[in-house]
């Protein structure tokens, strides 16, 4: 039976102490090599010139070059390298920025050894990891963005075409007289209309309307 290789780890973090608390985490993990470190981007680069790596355990903060912008440049120059990013950010801003540069697992710098070496397992096998912690931003991210979906698309699908054409002459300012003479109804049928669509909105006044066709974008302003 064949031995495996060990997964080449390279470690980038503008901190030694960072770095060497990395190491020693990952001493005498037989599954690990680490073939390099870095400091900033710029060292990163030229190390990768001569250390060919399968995982990159990448800090967002670095001196010259962020991370999230390293993530970009190494998913496009070395597209077999898998990244881990290790940071002390855990905002959704930086994990969805970093995750659509490329990074394939997240974990923030208070992990643990175990669970440090489980993410670089998986990254390595071409799976993607990310903690509890920041898997939970990003559910909570998920939800809320579906939610807010779903309010801002909350009305319009209760419409009729009819009542669209009405609902944006109303908010447009154009009277009920002349909403009538376009659509070629009577004024009573308007006020029936705008009558219903206030009842399937919610809503109680014309300014309402307004405010909601500006809203889902049915008028220009």
């Amino acid at each position: 039976m064949m031995k495996q290789e060990p997964i080449k780890i390279i470690l980038v973090d503008d901190h030694q102490v960072v770095r060497d608390g990395l190491k020693s985490m990952l001493n005498g993990a037989a599954e690990i090599a680490i073939v390099a470190q870095a400091a900033t981007g710029k060292e990163l680069f030229e190390v990768l010139q001569n250390h060919p790596a399968d995982v990159l355990i990448l800090d967002i903060e670095l001196p010259d070059i962020s991370g999230l912008e390293i993530c970009g440049r190494i998913s496009t120059a070395y597209p077999e390298i898998r990244i881990l990013i290790l940071s002390m950010y855990t905002g959704e801003d930086f994990i969805f920025k970093a995750l659509s540069e490329g990074a394939k697992g997240y974990l923030p710098k208070n992990t643990t050894r175990d669970e440090l070496l489980e993410a670089i397992q998986s990254i390595a096998d071409g799976k993607e990891y990310y903690s509890q912690q920041i898997s939970e931003i990003m559910l909570k991210s998920y939800i809320k963005k579906a939610k807010s979906k779903k309010d801002n698309d909350k009305g319009l699908e209760e419409l009729s075409k009819r009542e669209l054409e009405v609902l944006r002459m109303l908010a447009e300012g154009i009277p009920n007289y002349e909403i009538a003479e376009k659509l070629f109804i009577s004024i009573r049928t308007v006020e029936s209309h705008k009558s219903h669509i206030m009842q399937k909105l919610e809503m109680h006044t014309t300014a309402e309307l307004v405010k909601f066709a500006i809203r889902k974008k049915l008028i220009e302003i």
